[in-house]
């Protein structure tokens, strides 16, 4: 595997979870694959799970870690091919990515759309220098329309905590008070419908996921029929990815609070599962006592990011 953004990435998805329940029962079994192995951690955004869980994974592997900051500790990067650099910005990706690639073996890299130009946010224009440039395997910690390491771990952990053979999950959308990206949401579209799962998408007009990710899967602007019979609600609050009208790409559309996950809402599903990848706006995404009931999950849900980055890395070190 040189490359890990979508579901098709990691091949059959049933072995892959399979896989990643067995390095979660022995996660120091393979340290041999990443002996005398680096990875590189790129960051031009915050973190915290994925910092740190992608961290542990590759330790637990065996591997040297390197991370860079890019806007705390390196000269700002310029992005645009044609420019002149008589501004604020030092160094050229260009020149930065061959350079950064000589110090490791593989590269993982973390950066947000900047919810703009949505053309350029859905060419990936950041991260796929990384692929063209580098010559390294790279994988995404989060791009500018995909987030595949939170989906792999809502999957494992789906299947951790499933009492039936094909639960109903939902994806719906929540009131936020900022402009947030698309990649989670279209990520855990993308992999629940690779996955034996009956995926419904809950949001109001507007909100319309782009195709590739969403697909065939039925999509309810009623919330709560929606919720009705669900095993498992992911809550997660997105922009306007601009499907039906690229004029309002990135722009908040509606702050409608009755879309905020309680107890009215879990009260309609099948003894429903609470899933968000964190970190959450409580009171905006979802009340206190759902995110603190015994059925929220967020918690072993954050913990699966160490092994879904696991098996992405081993499956990587295994190609080299």
């Amino acid at each position: 595997m040189r490359t890990f953004f979508h579901v098709e990435d990691i091949g059959n998805l049933q072995e892959a979870v399979k896989e990643a329940l067995e390095v979660k029962a022995n996660r120091y079994a393979y340290q041999h694959l990443g002996k005398n192995k680096t990875l590189l951690m790129i960051f031009f955004n915050n973190s915290l799970r994925t910092r740190l869980s992608t961290q542990k994974a590759a330790m637990n592997l065996g591997m040297n870690v390197i991370v860079l900051d890019v806007n705390a500790g390196a000269w700002k990067l310029e992005t645009e091919r044609g420019v002149i650099m008589d501004g604020d910005k030092s160094e050229h990706l260009l020149e930065a990515i061959p350079v950064m690639a000589s110090y490791c073996d593989i590269i993982a890299v973390r950066s947000f759309a900047a919810l703009q130009d949505r053309d350029y946010d859905y060419a990936e224009t950041v991260v796929r220098q990384f692929v063209e440039h580098s010559g390294k395997p790279v994988v995404a910690m989060e791009t500018a329309t995909v987030h595949p390491l939170q989906a792999f771990a809502d999957l494992i952990t789906i299947e951790e905590h499933r009492e039936t053979d094909r639960p109903k999950v939902v994806l719906t959308w929540a009131p936020h008070c900022r402009a947030l990206p698309q990649a989670v949401p279209n990520s855990f579209a993308e992999w629940m419908r690779a996955a034996d799962v009956d995926l419904v998408v809950t949001h109001p007009e507007g909100y319309e996921l782009d195709p590739r990710f969403v697909g065939n899967a039925r999509v309810e602007y009623n919330q709560m029929k929606a919720l009705e019979g669900a095993d498992f609600v992911y809550a997660k609050n997105w922009s306007c990815p601009g499907v039906t009208n690229p004029a309002d790409y990135g722009r908040i559309l509606s702050q409608d609070m009755s879309w905020t996950i309680d107890d009215s809402h879990m009260a309609v599903t099948n003894n429903g599962h609470f899933m968000h990848c964190l970190p959450v706006r409580r009171g905006l995404i979802v009340s206190d006592d759902v995110i603190e009931s015994p059925r929220s999950l967020v918690i072993p849900e954050a913990a699966n990011r160490e092994i879904s980055a696991q098996v992405v890395l081993k499956r990587v070190l295994e190609s080299l």
